[in-house]
């Protein structure tokens, strides 16, 4: 109801703009902007010194990351809504945030949000998105497609967290709302930052205007130490133990290989500028065994195909003790490119001789960058960003592969993207119970290569 109001509001706001600015009651958007529940979706700005308002969607660390990036942006921006499963996470961000004291040009705090903008529980997100223009989406992963096809349907601009799905089904969700976010000019920019970074932006224009010739192979990477677990405590509720620990279960995460691993692979599809038409791999869990490990595998190699025939080999793995690399590799007719994020790198000729180097150290932080250039947009009501589609199909190459390693088979696109397999729980509710559960022990079932049909 309370978006239905602002929505008729807004319609008789448009009506009257004129009347406003020719008897100068517009004062730079101050009138509209004092009206209680309106938010300006669609970049309908008065001008650059209008608030933009956000609504924060989930709010661990890189929701409040993500939040405070948007408030570093040189627009006139202001936090007014949190949402979260958990009401300590919320506090923690809400303590985040406000600690900065950041405030606008006239002196106003930043964030600006009493407790009734404080919205706890499964359903927190639809309360939170009719009070801002732009929603930036930071809950697991799984939790997306419905958070982003909300969203859209509201008419509010986006920045979202990678992955975009954990599933086939939730990919179909995510590319269906990205084709009504087009058609209503919403930016929607997603947190896949080599995307915003000047290394990667520069040197992958010059792999696409020729500079290494065709490219004919490649291998990305991560390859790292594992990540946190929380305890179980008593008397917790297995969709409360599997939430905090969402990172060890696929319907939350999709496995590191979705989770994290997208990072490179999308560096990889936009290398290649399109996306593989099958891959086959190997994974399992050698050194991460234990009860608190959940479902996911500890490693993955997979070689992805594409069309043309090029081969991308795929590493990620979490192995405590072991050395670490996360970066890309490329290979063309002409030359070869790798560690693109380093503060120097270089397009390198077979010869030796660099094609060309960039050099990083005046670069700004991709983080920002990003929250920058979609904020920019919104202020000046110019349509510029559409991730949704390109990071969902990137987030199902990453799907596929976890596909290809849990099977030990041979995975093509259209059959990963047309799974029925869903992994998402029938009911939300902190007393119902995820389609996966531990066994009698204590242990997760683990996919066994050759027996788990995964499309």
């Amino acid at each position: 109801m309370e978006h239905e109001h602002s929505s008729s509001l807004l319609t008789d706001l448009a009506g009257r703009r004129a009347f406003l600015k020719a008897s100068g009651l517009f004062a730079g958007g101050t009138l509209l902007n004092t009206l209680p529940g309106v938010a300006f979706a669609n970049g309908y700005h008065t001008s650059a010194n209008d608030v933009i308002k956000v609504a924060l969607i989930g709010c661990g660390g890189r929701g409040t990351g993500a939040a405070q990036q948007a408030l570093s942006t040189k627009q006139n921006v202001k936090i007014v809504a949190l949402a979260d499963a958990f009401r300590d996470r919320l506090d923690s961000a809400y303590k985040a945030l406000t600690e900065r004291g950041a405030k606008a040009a006239d002196g106003t705090p930043k964030v600006d949000i009493p407790e009734d903008r404080k919205f706890v529980g499964f359903d927190a997100y639809k309360q939170a998105i009719p009070l801002a223009d732009v929603v930036i989406l930071a809950t697991p992963p799984g939790f997306r497609p419905s958070h982003f096809e909300e969203a859209v349907r509201q008419g509010k601009h986006v920045f979202m967290e990678k992955p975009v799905a954990t599933d086939g089904p939730g990919v179909r969700k995510v590319l269906a709302a990205a084709e009504e976010a087009k058609k209503k000019k919403l930016n929607v920019v997603v947190g896949l930052q080599r995307r915003y970074q000047p290394s990667y932006r520069e040197m992958i224009k010059r792999i696409h205007d020729g500079a290494l010739g065709d490219i004919v192979g490649g291998q990305v990477y991560w390859i790292s130490g594992g990540v946190w677990h929380k305890p179980r405590q008593p008397q917790q509720t297995e969709m409360d133990y599997q939430m905090r620990n969402w990172y060890y279960f696929n319907w939350l995460c999709g496995d590191h290989i979705n989770e994290q691993h997208v990072h490179n692979i999308d560096v990889a599809n936009w290398v290649k500028n399109s996306y593989p038409v099958s891959c086959q791999g190997t994974g399992g869990r050698q050194v991460r065994n234990g009860k608190d490990d959940g479902e996911i595998f500890d490693h993955h190699i997979v070689d992805f195909v594409y069309a043309d025939g090029t081969t991308i080999n795929s590493q990620c793995r979490h192995y405590e003790g072991t050395f670490s690399r996360v970066d890309e590799l490329f290979l063309g007719t002409k030359g070869k490119v790798e560690g693109m994020e380093k503060r120097s790198s270089a397009l390198l000729g077979y010869n030796g001789q660099p094609i060309y180097t960039h050099d990083a150290k005046a670069d700004g932080n991709p983080y920002q960058i990003e929250h920058d250039e979609l904020f920019a947009a919104i202020a000046k009501g110019d349509y510029k960003f559409a991730d949704a589609e390109r990071v969902a199909k990137s987030t199902m190459t990453a799907i596929m592969g976890r596909m290809a390693t849990y099977s030990g088979k041979v995975v093509k696109w259209d059959e990963a993207l047309n799974s029925q397999i869903d992994l998402f729980p029938e009911k939300l509710a902190w007393d119902a119970m995820p389609k996966v559960l531990p066994n009698k022990d204590g242990f997760y079932p683990i996919a066994v290569p050759g027996k788990t049909v995964t499309v």
